[in-house]
């Protein structure tokens, strides 16, 4: 009877049946081995004649052994290995539906466990590469598809497999098929700046291994892996930032606390009920993405191990060598931004880069700014000034002159303050007084550029500049002694600026806390005293006064205290110095620096102004912006331009003029509309003032003749 009950109830439909025998395996145990036994015979079959179309009854089929290979474990051992088999063997030959359904299959078994995240990944990868650039082109949207399918696949594992904590096992057995993959001459190497790119982005990989993964693409031997591995260096990290700041902004729109009360105090309703419990599974969702290991916040260029070796074989690889003539001038633009990088961030010394910026800087030059500021960020105090000054003295000679445009002088003068800002010893008094006097070009941008560099000079070294352009606050320096030319190779204390506001910040807070807690115990002492009545004291108002000294006398006191204080600084300045000292070797020598220390020097830094006393307002990272070298620039308008310019904000209304008659009802009416509805006896003496104003000159010498011989008649 439970037999034929049960073939009574059997579902033709094959999802069906999948779903029962979830639920209940051991009842319909017979009804898979008949699925299963249908699966094999297709599977042999299809192993015959691999290019055979067999519809969608043998995907059906996988489908379902896939769903329900967990529930029988012995029977479906072999079925892993022999999709497995079926797609690496036959990927080139199977439809794109049915080797879909393989990739999907696959997946799903990873998800169950059956299979370890290393098995799919061995059988994915070669799939990503396994079909070049010529065999893409011609079997087009079946090879894109495939590719794009086995690259959303390969993110989402290695992100699922990170979640929580960092799988160092798979991500190093993946990062080792990269390296193999970067090894080929091909552009295959292409899928592998691809992945580590999108893993760095959404911080999945952000360690320096998976930086020298990109470092080994830089120096690739094809154009577009080496370009793709640049392109990450300059941009992945605003790309990670712009990621975790949209995360963060969309886990702060979303309320459940919110959705909990309006259902408790709305109308209650099933449907209202299925709105929070799809909510509720977001926020779950959401706080499970929170589990992802946090990633390191270190700039991909930080991370490098060997950054001078590094920015030396990317100049010789693609600027300076034979290799140089396959890549167009933006990618050499591309590849001077990214060794000047590395220079100005690390300190570094390649010295040939300073003689290669010479045949760019002309102002004819395409894209001459970017060059110009690749320039500027690969100058720094610690390289020659010999070798930076030809640069400065080529940009003064190409840009600087009087026979060039404003914005060209303006950008020549950008630039070299830029380059003088990192390496003020570069330029000699000479030069530097004949730029300064652009300051009285009738350009405003040339004016703001000479300006901003003699600003720049009062700070580092006013000695090199005129006497009329220093300054009172640099002249009075010169004079105390305390402004002084910097040395090459001259640093800020202990290599770390501004250490020193870090240490007297926390010095002051330490003294401060001191001070605090000997006054709490002072004023618990007096409130103790205070409470101890004297019993001779009495409450009738006859104890005696206190005297006060006068205001006078008090005028007298600060006076002398604030002479004292005038006169303490240049006393005890070589004891403050000393003390400084002390309390930066201390403050190093007794604790390791936190990433709250770093962003409190950072804010002690602009508070105080340090990074413009030392000539520069980069950070450590510094980054030249080369729309900024130009400076404004007021262009003609076109004669359409200047047409658009006067339409704007007048389409409302239908004709350019005059809007005399034609006003609302809403508004005011004319004075001559007005003077139509007054009546005529108020209006007549202003007519015979307007008759007499409309008189030519002949009838005004008849009226006047005539009221003259009235005058003459009525004296007599």
């Amino acid at each position: 009877m439970g037999k034929q009950r049960r073939a009574a109830i059997l579902p033709t439909n094959i999802i069906l049946l999948q779903n029962v025998v979830r639920r209940d395996p051991e009842s319909y145990y017979e009804e898979f081995l008949q699925q299963y036994s249908h699966y094999q015979s297709l599977r042999d079959i299809f192993l015959l004649n691999p290019s055979a179309d067999e519809g969608t009854e043998f995907a059906d089929l996988i489908g379902f052994v896939s769903a329900v290979c967990n529930c029988y474990p012995k029977e479906t051992a072999n079925f892993p290995q022999e999709l497995r088999t079926i797609l690496l063997e036959n990927h080139r030959a199977l439809n794109s539906d049915l080797r879909e359904k393989i990739i999907q299959c696959l997946t799903m078994l990873r998800n169950k466990d059956i299979i370890s995240a290393e098995d799919l990944i061995q059988t994915l990868f070669p799939l990503l590469t396994a079909y070049s650039s010529q065999t893409a082109s011609q079997n087009g949207s079946n090879v894109k598809a495939l590719r794009a399918q086995i690259y959303s696949t390969l993110i989402s594992l290695l992100k699922s497999v990170n979640t929580g904590a960092k799988n160092q096992k798979i991500n190093r057995s993946t990062q080792a098929l990269l390296f193999n993959l970067l090894e080929q001459k091909d552009s295959q190497g292409l899928w592998a700046t691809k992945l580590t790119r999108e893993l760095w982005r959404r911080g999945i990989w952000d360690d320096s291994r998976t930086v020298e993964i990109m470092t080994q693409a830089a120096n690739h031997p094809d154009v577009k892996v080496a370009i793709s591995a640049a392109r990450f260096f300059l941009g992945a990290d605003k790309e990670r930032e712009e990621n975790f700041e949209d995360k963060s902004e969309d886990e702060d729109g979303f309320d459940m606390t919110t959705l909990r009360h309006q259902f408790l105090i709305n109308k209650k309703s099933s449907k209202r009920g299925r709105k929070l419990e799809q909510a509720a599974k977001t926020i779950k969702k959401k706080n499970a993405n929170k589990g992802l290991a946090t990633y390191l916040n270190f700039s991909a260029i930080h991370l490098l191990r060997d950054p001078q070796g590094f920015a030396e074989s990317l100049f010789n690889n693609h600027l300076s060598g034979k290799n140089s003539n396959k890549y167009d001038l933006e990618q050499k633009i591309l590849f001077m931004n990214l060794v000047s990088r590395l220079i100005g961030t690390h300190k570094l010394t390649v010295l040939g880069i300073y003689s290669f910026f010479l045949k760019y800087l002309t102002p004819k030059q395409r894209d001459v700014t970017q060059i110009m500021a690749a320039a500027a960020q690969a100058s720094h105090e610690l390289v020659p000034p010999d070798s930076i000054s030809v640069v400065i003295r080529k940009i003064a000679d190409e840009f600087v002159s009087e026979g060039v445009a404003a914005e060209v002088a303006a950008a020549g003068i950008n630039t070299i303050r830029e380059i003088l800002s990192r390496a003020p010893l570069a330029i000699d008094e000479t030069l530097l007084q004949d730029l300064t006097e652009y300051k009285g070009s009738k350009s405003k941008p040339v004016v703001m550029a000479a300006r901003s560099l003699i600003s720049l000079y009062r700070e580092v070294a006013p000695e090199m500049l005129k006497k009329k352009d220093r300054g009172k606050g640099a002249s009075m320096g010169l004079q105390a002694g305390e402004k002084k030319v910097p040395q090459f190779g001259e640093s800020g204390p202990l290599g770390i600026p501004g250490i020193e506001l870090l240490a007297k910040w926390r010095a002051e807070n330490e003294k401060n806390e001191n001070k605090t807690e000997e006054n709490e115990e002072e004023e618990d002492e007096w409130n103790e005293e205070e409470w101890e009545v004297d019993e001779n004291d009495s409450d009738d108002g006859e104890g005696g006064w206190v005297n006060v000294e006068s205001d006078d006398n008090m005028d007298d006191v600060s006076d002398v205290d604030i002479s004292e204080d005038e006169s303490t600084p240049t006393e005890t300045s070589e004891e403050d110095k000393v003390a400084a000292e002390k309390a930066i070797t201390d403050l190093l020598s007794s604790r390791i620096l936190t990433p709250a220390d770093f962003a409190k020097l950072e804010e002690l830094r602009v508070q105080a102004g340090v990074e413009k006393l030392m000539g520069s307002t980069q950070k450590n990272e510094e980054l030249v912006d080369s729309a900024t070298l130009v400076g404004p620039v007021k262009y003609k308008l076109l004669k359409e331009e200047r047409i658009a310019l006067a339409r704007e904000g007048k389409d409302d209304r239908e004709k350019f003029g005059s809007r005399r008659g034609k006003r609302d009802t809403a508004h005011s009416t004319t004075n001559k509309e007005k003077a139509r509805k007054k009546n005529f006896v108020m209006m007549i003496h202003k007519k015979a003032v307007k008759g007499k104003q409309k008189l030519s000159l002949r009838d005004r010498q008849k009226v006047l003749k005539a009221h003259v011989e009235r005058q003459k008649k009525g004296r007599h």
